[in-house]
């Protein structure tokens, strides 16, 4: 008959074995980049569906269009890192002014967003696999006007964070700064620019 405490140290040592082996997993994980992850998946000799052949990106589809319109420069956006654990997320600010649809609103949100991901893939792509990694957080607030929009563009690029801005065509043609994305960045971080903002 087995004793109480050999099975109570039995299964210490089983938890503790896994505590390490998650541990130890994860740190390999975050050291791997995300193209030697496909290549090794790829080598699994498991069935896999048809897979459509990937689109070739060139350096002109990295540079997103409204970079030109804007006249705020960007900072140093590799400087900008996060620790180990350290959550990170990116916000969009929408401006509430301009009374959109769900549906403006939300394809102003994707474009924001998709060119602070291409201009920061490019300058800081440790960090975009760390946001990847932590789970991706977007966060949408509210902005009253150009003006509020314009201030924290200029204050979160002083902070050498990525910030991009999306254009709407208004019913006259013209293009309005309508969405703002910020980020990724670290929680703090993020938050000095847009901690006092509403929720969307």
């Amino acid at each position: 008959m087995v004793s109480t405490k050999s099975m109570v140290s039995q299964v210490v040592i089983g938890l503790v074995v896994s505590l390490s082996s998650l541990g130890i997993g994860y740190r390999l994980g975050l050291s791997i980049p995300p193209q030697r992850l496909r290549k090794l998946a790829k080598k699994d000799s498991s069935p896999q569906l048809p897979v459509d052949e990937p689109t070739i990106v060139t350096e002109e589809d990295l540079v997103p269009e409204e970079e030109d319109e804007d006249g705020i420069p960007d900072g140093d956006l590799s400087t900008i890192s996060a620790g180990l654990l350290e959550p990170c997320k990116m916000v969009l600010v929408v401006r509430t002014d301009l009374k959109l649809q769900s549906g403006d609103i939300a394809s102003q949100c994707c474009d924001a967003t998709l060119a602070c991901y291409k201009a920061l893939s490019q300058k800081n792509a440790s960090l975009v696999r760390h946001w990847e990694y932590t789970g991706q957080a977007k966060i949408a607030l509210k902005a009253k006007s150009e003006d509020q929009l314009l201030e924290l563009e200029a204050v979160a690029k002083s902070l050498n964070l990525c910030a991009r801005v999306a254009f709407h065509k208004n019913g006259n043609g013209e293009k309005v700064r309508s969405a703002l994305a910020i980020g990724p960045a670290p929680v703090g971080l993020v938050n000095e620019v847009t901690g006092k903002l509403r929720l969307l």
